[in-house]
């Protein structure tokens, strides 16, 4: 990644509202909450929201990118030195600096600035979907509708007028910077014949300005794979944003909101239902039926005395996850729970009552603390 006349004049850290001391994942967290804040979904006609949001976007495709993140922080500490001195900037010659000489060539090109005029990787983008608890389990392919910066369909991203070609910038034969040597310094600045860009359209297009680009909606296909999480974030590699002089395009980066379900929850792998029982059903033992995600049930042996809120396992009819080309298959947590009548009748009434005169054990007198066993 070349560094660009606007590193210098804009701090990223600032424009995602962090520290420069922050974290990957921090970086990650505070361009989603702004790129769902300002996204022009939720701020129609808003143009500073939507030149926020771009903004946000560029700071990002530096800073959530290690590399870059890297060059960029190197650029801005050396300051003056690497280029934002003077009207445009400009960059030594430090080829005798040794070690300094190639850390000052692998990001200045040998001495010359690199400028604007070569291939560009289009920003990430990020959006979010939900999904019901049955499609994050299973996995599904869907739909995602994206309001973003795309490639213009009109110019095909070139940025001229359909009929017309940019023609390569003669003054700097399409570097996008000229040069001038005094003594053993080399400066760079961007070519003001083509404004760094390297080429000039002299046509551009009605639909883009000649940006190439254009904010529009579009329908993204997604594939979900089975197995996915609350708060997961999928990585479509270039369907973010559109790359800049034949650049690729980023990536977009869809985190998942996955709904409740009424019946199931979820523990890694693992599903687990609270299954309503009889006390009978406890006490004597007895096979009672267990729902499933699927819609069918399967039978789940109880034994005589099973306890309210002891847990079974149904093996193999939990989630299957794929985590690095491994597959695994979670199991059924069943819990077993006493459902107490809320009315009976005389005859049922009756029938507990006789139980309980009959049921000479008090497991309640069990728990009383005994201070003198203190």
């Amino acid at each position: 990644m070349a560094a660009q006349r606007e590193w210098f004049d804009t701090d990223y850290y600032s424009v995602l509202g962090i520290g420069p001391e922050a974290t990957a994942k921090e970086i990650t967290r505070a361009y989603r909450k702004l790129a769902r804040e300002l996204h022009p979904d939720k701020n129609p006609g808003d143009a500073a929201a939507e030149e926020r949001f771009k903004a946000v976007s560029a700071a990002y495709d530096v800073l959530g990118d290690e590399s870059r993140r890297a060059e960029y922080d190197e650029v801005r500490r050396l300051g003056p030195m690497a280029g934002g001195g003077g009207p445009g900037g400009f960059s030594f010659d430090v080829g005798d600096m040794g070690g300094f000489g190639d850390l000052f060539g692998q990001m200045f090109n040998n001495g010359r600035q690199r400028s604007n005029a070569g291939p560009r990787r289009g920003a990430d983008q990020a959006a979010r979907l939900t999904l019901s608890f049955y499609d994050a389990a299973k996995g599904v392919t869907t739909s995602l509708n994206v309001t973003s910066e795309g490639r213009c369909e009109t110019c095909s991203g070139s940025g001229a007028r359909p009929g017309s070609e940019p023609r390569i910038c003669g003054v700097c034969g399409g570097r996008g910077a000229v040069d001038e040597n005094q003594g053993p310094f080399s400066f760079s600045s961007p070519c003001r014949s083509c404004s760094g860009h390297g080429r000039i359209i002299d046509n551009p297009c009605g639909s883009c300005g000649g940006t190439g680009a254009t904010v529009g909606h579009r329908s993204v296909q997604v594939r979900i794979p089975s197995g996915v999480s609350d708060g997961q974030t999928i990585r479509l590699k270039g369907r973010g944003g559109p790359g800049r002089n034949g650049g690729p395009s980023g990536d977009l980066l869809v985190e998942l909101a996955v709904q409740s379900h009424e019946v199931f929850t979820r523990n890694g792998a693992n599903l687990e239902v609270t299954l309503p029982v009889r006390f009978t059903e406890l006490a004597l033992g007895a096979e009672v039926d267990v729902p499933t995600l699927e819609g069918d049930v399967v039978r789940l042996r109880l034994q005589p005395g099973t306890q309210s809120g002891s847990r079974h396992r149904v093996s193999g009819r939990g989630i299957e996850v794929t985590k690095r080309g491994t597959t695994t298959k979670g199991d059924l947590i069943v819990r077993v729970a006493v459902q107490v009548p809320t009315s009976l009748n005389d005859d049922q009434r009756k029938a507990v009552e006789h139980l309980a005169e009959v049921l000479t054990d008090n497991p309640s007198a069990r728990a009383v603390y005994d201070e003198s066993a203190s």
